[in-house]
């Protein structure tokens, strides 16, 4: 569509159908990412759930680990969730050997911090500065962010207290699923930050 923003997916691993499914819902043109070419047609990029681990070496096997990184650095609006928010952490406190992230939040994070696929759930979350309805929030062997830096938004927290979404200029991240749910808000922000950006 003429006038669409044309919004990445990361296509290496994970679910990427879902998230493509909830762009074009929104009008969007999503466009899956797997090489630096297609990285650089998009004004934005979501990084999906999946494996980091596996995400990772495939983004350095395909040339694409650097090119991430620079793109997110100058300012692409960017959302990850799950492992996607692993990603985008500058500090991962139990990361695999060698693994790296691209960066973007200031944020530490700890991998698979509820432990298997077993231990998934579902629950409401409030989201600071949203109106209600909570986001019904499902959480599969998710992430949680344990430090967070002064310039770090936190969105949202479980009952406990441990932060489960977060942003930081256009960059934002959520340990949990809104596109298997249906709550197109986190992506609706997303599309709202490459507007931002492209009216600078």
């Amino acid at each position: 569509m003429a006038g669409s923003p044309r919004v990445g997916v990361l296509a290496l691993q994970g679910d990427v159908r879902e998230h493509v499914r909830v762009l074009e819902h929104l009008g969007a043109v999503a466009v899956p990412v797997r090489r630096p070419e297609e990285l650089a047609s998009v004004s934005g990029l979501v990084l999906p759930g999946g494996e980091s681990t596996v995400i990772d070496k495939l983004a350095r096997s395909f040339g694409l680990h650097e090119a991430i990184r620079q793109a997110i650095a100058a300012g692409l609006p960017t959302y990850g969730t799950c492992a996607g928010l692993i990603l985008l952490a500058d500090r991962i406190v139990d990361a695999a050997a060698g693994q790296q992230s691209f960066g973007g939040l200031d944020v530490t994070v700890r991998r698979n911090a509820f432990g298997s696929q077993l231990d998934s759930f579902e629950t409401e979350l409030a989201i600071s500065g949203w109106k209600a309805p909570p986001v019904r929030a499902v959480f599969i062997r998710a992430p949680i962010v344990v430090e967070a830096g002064e310039a770090v938004q936190i969105l949202a927290t479980i009952e406990d207290g441990r932060i489960v979404a977060v942003r930081q200029g256009s960059v934002l991240g959520t340990s949990f699923h809104p596109e298997v749910t249906g709550d197109v808000r986190f992506h609706r922000l997303l599309l709202d930050l490459i507007e931002e950006r492209a009216a600078a």
